[in-house]
């Protein structure tokens, strides 16, 4: 008896869950829809006004569900080099259940597009493809996040403690103001999942890369460079005895990378310059990385070639790292099974190789897993011509994106 009840099991656990995945494919035309609403809203991330007309449709349809929703400024903002002074909202949704498990579904409604350049890409659908201005990043995320809340909604499925949704405004310029909300949010949750595209191969990202900046300013002064050099502080020798030195910090063997990328020095050719500043691209695998990286800095600039010359550092954190953990691994894995069920592979990747995205974040303070690339399969983010997503992936999605948080909910995963 016992073999024949675990082949039965096996053979059960191979096969879809039906009502599950009858109701993903039952929710394909109508998830289609929401991204042609979404993608017809322009939602740059300065533009406040169409980021506010996208945070209303999408509370809309979360009150719709049954959510509490609320729009919520930044209670915080990490001012970087480039943030604005206005940032768009960021929408908040909880839904309540009657278990014991919370879980949050984050996305981002702000796109890199300027207001005017939906008409070159507006939303359409050729073959098994829709495009569309921002559809892969991130408004299918979006869309995918509503229609699987739907068909938990039709299953009568509460087994979750809160069901939460973080929609955020400002993703694209490195998150000023969404970051702590992510973070204060994300440290209370048993699982995070995070609706960025999942490639051309729908693959799972358990790691993704810490994005740094650093700017380094030189004061000298100035002198007449034929007559009186030598009465002069020249910024600019100074800044290069910099650059020079401080390139050794980058250990690209272990993934810490800082590559000096702008330099501005001087005024005029017969004037010793009086200012010299640069600015470096920052990437790490680890958190601790970036921490480190910031004192070999400030450590690292005492070395002056002139002592006259007055140097500083500033570093930003503009994303941390997502590091693979041994619970995320554990959902992935998870994951993986509720896909063979549908007899398709589901790839997963513990190394970061792109972008960092909002889901580190949410990771920092979290101790539940946080698993990135949960959205459609795609192409052409960032792209002015060629942004698609493909359809054949929106029921697949729908069906993992359900299975994995009753799953979750109901602590089937193991």
């Amino acid at each position: 008896m016992l073999p024949a009840l675990a082949l039965s099991l096996q053979a059960a656990h191979a096969a879809p869950v039906a009502p599950i995945f009858d109701l993903a494919q039952k929710e394909k035309p109508a998830m289609i829809d929401t991204m042609r609403d979404l993608v017809g809203i322009e939602s740059g991330s300065k533009d406040l006004e169409g980021l506010a007309r996208i945070a209303a449709l999408i509370k809309e349809r979360l009150t719709q569900l049954g959510g509490k929703v609320e729009l919520l400024d930044a209670p915080e903002v990490y001012r970087m080099d480039d943030t604005q002074p206005k940032l768009g909202q960021i929408v908040h949704a909880e839904f309540k259940g009657n278990g014991k498990r919370k879980i949050m579904l984050i996305a981002h409604m702000d796109t890199v597009y300027l207001r005017g350049m939906l008409k070159d890409q507006p939303f359409r659908v050729d073959g098994d493809k829709a495009y569309g201005l921002g559809i892969a990043d991130d408004k299918q995320g979006i869309a995918t996040i509503l229609h699987t809340i739907a068909i938990l909604q039709k299953m009568g499925f509460k087994d979750y403690d809160t069901l939460t949704v973080l929609i955020n405004g400002d993703e694209e310029v490195s998150s000023p103001g969404g970051r702590n909300l992510h973070t204060k949010f994300g440290a209370q949750q048993d699982a995070v999942f995070s609706y960025e595209g999942g490639g051309t191969d729908g693959q799972l990202r358990l790691a993704t890369s810490g994005i740094g900046a650093a700017y380094l300013e030189v004061a000298g002064k100035s002198s007449h460079a034929g007559a009186s050099p030598e009465k002069g502080v020249n910024a600019l020798y100074e800044l290069s005895h910099q650059l020079l030195q401080l390139n050794a910090l980058s250990q690209p063997e272990r993934g810490l990378k800082l590559n000096w990328t702008v330099a501005q020095a001087g005024t005029n050719r017969n004037v010793i310059p009086a200012t010299a500043s640069a600015q470096a691209d920052a990437r790490a695998l680890k958190v601790s990385d970036f921490d480190e990286l910031q004192a070999q800095l400030n450590e690292g600039i005492k070395k002056q070639l002139i002592p006259d010359a007055k140097v500083s550092v500033k570093f930003e954190v503009r994303r941390p790292p997502l590091e693979a953990t041994p619970v995320s691994r554990k959902v992935a894995a998870h994951g993986k099974a509720i896909y063979q069920e549908i007899d398709m592979p589901l790839n997963v990747a513990e190394i970061a190789t792109g972008g960092g995205t909002d889901a580190a974040f949410a990771a920092l303070k979290s101790k539940g897993a946080v698993i990135e690339g949960m959205g459609l399969s795609g192409f052409g983010a960032h792209s002015n011509s060629a942004e698609y997503v493909q359809l054949n992936t929106v029921v697949p999605r729908l069906y993992l994106s359900a299975r994995l948080i009753m799953d979750v909910a109901q602590d089937k995963v193991k």
